[in-house]
């Protein structure tokens, strides 16, 4: 009984049966709680974006930006100061993989991606004069 039980618990820890989930929470001190994800090259992510802080979303606005590997950021983030009405990401801009919407504080916004390829994905929040601060890295395996 305990051999059967064992390998049906094994086996459901090898089933990728639920995206991945991952929280990401921002607050008023333009950081954000996490700088590293880790996900297996074709797993669907459910990131949720939280904003901690109190601040308003013109104020303080946060948003979760997955760049395409090799995306010169400072670049992207020049870019990105002209996209207000877009939530600061260019209109059609093929460097962003996945974004969520801007966010102020006490708001969630949630997304659901996938990374097929392995490498490593730059995120941050496009917000203008955010990106120095609120940046980290998804290394896909």
């Amino acid at each position: 009984m305990r051999k059967i039980l064992l390998t049906v618990v094994l086996a459901l820890f090898a089933m990728p049966l639920f995206a991945k989930d991952v929280v990401v929470n921002s607050d008023d001190a333009m950081k954000f709680d996490v700088s590293e994800i880790k996900v297996k090259a074709g797993e669907e992510v459910k990131l949720t974006l939280n904003h901690t802080g109190k601040l308003a979303k013109d104020v303080m606005g946060h948003n979760f930006v997955v760049l395409a590997t090799g995306t010169d950021v400072q670049a992207f983030a020049n870019a990105a100061i002209q996209a207000k009405a877009n939530d600061y990401i260019p209109e059609g801009d093929d460097r962003v993989l996945a974004h969520t919407k801007v966010i102020g504080g006490g708001e969630s916004d949630t997304i659901t991606f996938t990374l097929k390829e392995k490498g490593t994905y730059e995120f941050i929040c496009s917000f203008p004069g955010h990106s120095f601060m609120m940046k980290g890295a998804i290394i896909v395996e």
